[in-house]
């Protein structure tokens, strides 16, 4: 048993956990998975494809970007989202090292 991480995570993987708690919630899974590659959308956009009110899609993306999975960025009144790739590569890559090396 390895004791060293029964209180605390490693630093490196506190992006994990966060990006983990935001894709914990089913909308926000539908919402990551709306976006075709290299897409950037816009709220409005997600909520028009969405079950959900535009106020709870803003909710969502909030949450999945202040966990860095997306990326948001103005573009005169509106703000476009998109998958933040090399940062999800790499927290992931940080999961499969672990499962391949220390297990």
């Amino acid at each position: 048993m390895n004791k060293n991480y029964s209180r605390s995570i490693p630093e490196t993987w506190r992006d994990i956990s966060a990006i983990f708690a935001a894709l914990g919630d089913e909308h926000r899974q539908r919402i990551l998975l709306t976006f075709e590659p290299g897409e950037r959308l816009n709220v409005g956009q997600i909520a028009e494809v969405s079950t959900l009110a535009r106020s709870t899609v803003s909710h969502h993306l909030k949450v999945l970007r202040e966990a860095g999975v997306l990326i948001a960025e103005r573009q005169g009144k509106e703000i476009y989202f998109h998958v933040n790739k090399p940062f999800l590569q790499d927290a992931f890559g940080k999961v499969t090292t672990y499962l391949d090396t220390d297990l």
